[in-house]
């Protein structure tokens, strides 16, 4: 296992959960983030972080 830099998981995370949205549109945020916890070894706060950054970026919410 490699050392990777503060946050790079939480990135990744983010990336995974993105596609996986893409993949399947009707996939459950909560299911992805907790499945993502558990790929990427995140800590709560992360999941907490994760719900935050994925709050506004749903197809309902417009820029």
């Amino acid at each position: 296992m490699s050392i990777l830099p503060e946050g790079e998981q939480l990135r990744r995370a983010i990336k995974w959960i993105s596609e996986k949205r893409v993949e399947a549109p009707g996939a459950g945020l909560p299911k992805l983030i907790g499945e993502a916890c558990l790929k990427f070894d995140l800590p709560p706060k992360d999941a907490e972080s994760l719900m935050r950054f994925f709050a506004g970026t749903g197809p309902e919410k417009s820029a």
